[in-house]
């Protein structure tokens, strides 16, 4: 039976966990956060397309070793307890964050630099794979049984807040800076300043106690000797681990980087929004979506976990084409030049017609403004495409400024894809941890979430930015990725898992 604990005293045990495993998420995440400046300072300046694409495979790469983290910290935590463990992962990962910080750039050391960086970026992820196992595993052990959606959904926060952090900070570091300093050199503060956040967290970690159950476990002799063998040569744990997997962990690791980090990604690299644009309407729709995580884990409680995920996989899969598509739409330079009133940085600012023939672009003088962030400067263009009501001008429209009805279109639209994965993430721990046995929790638990998250849900920037660069490819076919993997899981997941809640997990 787990020990129930007073409540001030579980919000205790919540709060330190979480602590540790936003600043984790904070520090794995600023490197995706500045792909495309990382990208300029790791690689040679006329790389073009390929730095941003060689940056988001190093950004991988920390993902792809996640479910090794998973399996070396996984079978430390069975083995010697919780505490121990993801005090361990948070030392790892945050040392590698600060190094990042200190790598050399490519006009520097050359190739070293990205090598380094991939290095430390392996370290990453395997750390991250053993922290997340565990901060869910003891926040599961202290909660009563009625209410572990509930705690465990305080958890799932975090990896959004933490991306929310890393977001935050790099947006006020950028506009203390400049853009010119930040690029150069202020990219690295981000990166510098997770050591003072991870000592905070360490000197809370060391005061917390181990979990209630693993302790009775030790004490009467019961810590599994091989957690790895007793995970996966049994075969009805093995089986859960796939269910696990290919029914919950996958669909739900693609619709969360969909969300949250390849929406990024699409808006600043594809749609060329302003790179402070960008940012801000991710931070508000991570800001009014997260109270949704404890909403939909307590939700779990009552009503089980399988159908709050499947129905967020299955809305992805309707909705994600039509979003981006509206994206693409409403930052085109078609839409733009039709627009009385827009903005860029780096271009085009303010289009004023100077007739109101609004029907016949040809004819029109229009009158332009540039801006180089100290003023606007006024020049004529003459030529106008009337066929399709594109400024005929060189270059292309980039940082581009939303105008306020568009932005908060934005805003709700980033939300609407949050709230999605609040509804397969925030029940999520309380699923998994109900799966298996409390002596190979850790390990069996652990795996699967990695390589659903760390695998296919880590890829998705990657691999949709490379298929959508293919010949013949649009910019929405990346989408069908993401799409196609929570279909499958949708799939399997409605059939074989069954509708877990309040589960006993002393065994």
């Amino acid at each position: 039976m787990s020990e129930i604990l007073p409540k001030n005293n579980i919000f205790k045990v919540i709060g330190a966990s979480s602590l540790g495993t936003l600043i984790e998420w904070y520090d794995f995440y600023i490197f995706g956060s500045l792909a495309v400046i990382i990208g300029h300072q790791l690689f040679p300046a006329d790389a073009g397309a390929s730095a941003l694409i060689n940056t988001l495979a190093i950004f991988a790469a920390g993902f792809i070793v996640r479910p090794f983290g998973a399996l070396v910290f996984g079978r430390l935590g069975d083995l010697i307890g919780r505490k121990y463990t993801f005090l361990l992962t948070l030392v790892l990962m945050g040392g590698s964050t600060f190094l990042i910080g200190l790598i050399p750039s490519y006009k520097t050391i050359g190739y070293a630099a990205p090598i380094l960086v991939l290095i430390l970026r392996l370290i990453q992820g395997l750390a991250l794979g053993g922290e997340y196992g565990g901060a869910a595993t003891y926040v599961a052990e202290h909660a009563p049984k009625n209410r572990r959606g509930f705690f465990t959904s305080w958890i799932q926060t975090t990896a959004t807040l933490g991306l929310f952090l890393s977001l935050g900070i790099i947006v006020i570091t950028k506009n203390i800076l400049g853009a010119e300093t930040f690029s150069d050199w202020g990219w690295r503060v981000p990166f510098l300043l997770s050591i003072v956040l991870v000592g905070v967290s360490i000197y809370i970690r060391m005061k917390m106690h181990e979990s209630p159950m693993f302790t009775k476990l030790k004490l009467e002799g019961k810590v599994s000797k091989n957690p790895l063998k007793d995970s996966f040569n049994n075969k009805a744990n093995f089986k859960m681990v796939l269910l696990a997997l290919f029914g919950a962990t996958m669909g739900q690791g693609v619709i969360w980087y969909t969300g949250q980090f390849y929406a990024q990604s699409f808006l600043e690299n594809t749609c060329k929004l302003d790179f402070n644009d960008s940012r801000y309407i991710l931070l508000w729709g991570i800001a009014f979506a997260t109270p949704f995580f404890v909403v939909f884990g307590a939700w779990s409680d009552k009503v089980g976990r399988k159908w709050i995920m499947l129905t967020g996989m299955l809305l992805g899969i309707i909705f994600y084409r039509p979003i981006y598509k509206t994206f693409l739409n409403d930052t085109s330079e078609e839409n733009f030049a039709k627009n009385e009133l827009f903005s860029s940085s780096q271009g085009f600012a303010v289009i004023t017609p100077l007739a109101n023939q609004v029907d016949s672009l040809r004819s029109l003088e229009t009158k332009i403004l540039f801006t180089n962030g100290s003023g606007y400067t006024k020049v004529q263009i003459d030529t106008i495409s009337a066929s399709r009501g594109i400024l005929s001008a060189p270059g292309t429209l980039k940082d581009k400024i939303l105008p306020k009805p568009v932005f908060w279109k934005f805003v709700g639209l980033i939300f609407f894809q949050i709230l999605l994965v609040t509804m397969v993430y925030g029940p999520i721990a309380a699923f998994l941890v109900e799966l298996f046995p409390t002596k190979i929790r850790y390990t069996s638990m652990s795996l699967p979430y990695h390589i659903g998250n760390g695998v296919f849900g880590g890829l998705v920037p990657f691999i949709a930015t490379l298929m959508a660069s293919f010949e013949g490819a649009t910019p929405l076919s990346g989408l069908w990725y993401p799409i196609g993997i929570a279909a499958l899981s949708l799939v399997i997941g409605t059939i074989y898992l069954s509708n877990k809640k309040d589960e006993s997990i002393n065994d």
